[in-house]
């Protein structure tokens, strides 16, 4: 019972530690206001990251291109790991590494935002993804842990969680996620 109780306290602490971080927050805001931006330009918001965070990114572009809190048109927005075989395919015929470059290379455009989540910022076809971004003029976005790793030289807006634990890492990627997702429906719809 002690160790469960523990385990939650510390989500709580570190939401809490977030919650009351002004750079955190205002960085949030910024990037709804940009998203929005993007997204009535015709643009498209990309995610990518690896494992749990490559289910998080799913999970955030499933949130915005079919529905969070009201039924609305659907917003552009999908995970550079969404097709198998193109992931297999370029994993194996080149690397792994550049799996989510080269698909942002032959799908996104000027003026779309890749949200590159990584607990270490050093997932190497993550952090490849957000150079090939910035070479095509997307913005990139990253969410981390508190050192932000590699990423921290490529990305344009980082959202570092001031944690070293990976699962408190996750949770608070998710929890920002949803304030995003949540944020960027009621601008656009409401």
């Amino acid at each position: 019972m002690h160790r469960i109780q523990s385990i939650i306290k510390s989500s709580k602490n570190l939401k809490e530690q977030i919650f009351a971080d002004v750079h955190i927050v205002l960085a949030i805001s910024e990037l709804v206001d940009e998203m929005v931006k993007a997204i009535k330009a015709g643009n498209k918001i990309w995610f990518c990251g690896n494992g749990g965070s490559a289910s998080d990114a799913q999970h955030l572009a499933a949130e915005l291109s079919g529905r969070f809190y009201m039924d609305r048109k659907p917003i552009a927005a999908e995970t550079l790991h969404g097709n198998m075989s193109y992931l297999t395919a370029v994993g194996n015929d080149y690397s792994f590494d550049d799996v989510y470059a080269r698909y942002l290379e032959g799908s996104g455009k000027k003026g779309d935002i890749l949200i590159a989540i990584s607990t270490s910022g050093n997932s190497k076809n993550v952090v490849k993804a957000a150079v090939q971004a910035k070479s095509m003029d997307i913005n990139v976005v990253a969410l981390t842990g508190k050192t932000a790793g590699d990423l921290n030289e490529q990305a344009d807006r980082i959202l570092a969680i001031p944690s070293d634990e990976t699962p408190r890492i996750q949770e608070a990627h998710m929890m920002i996620g949803h304030v995003i997702c949540e944020l960027v429906e009621d601008k656009l719809f409401k």
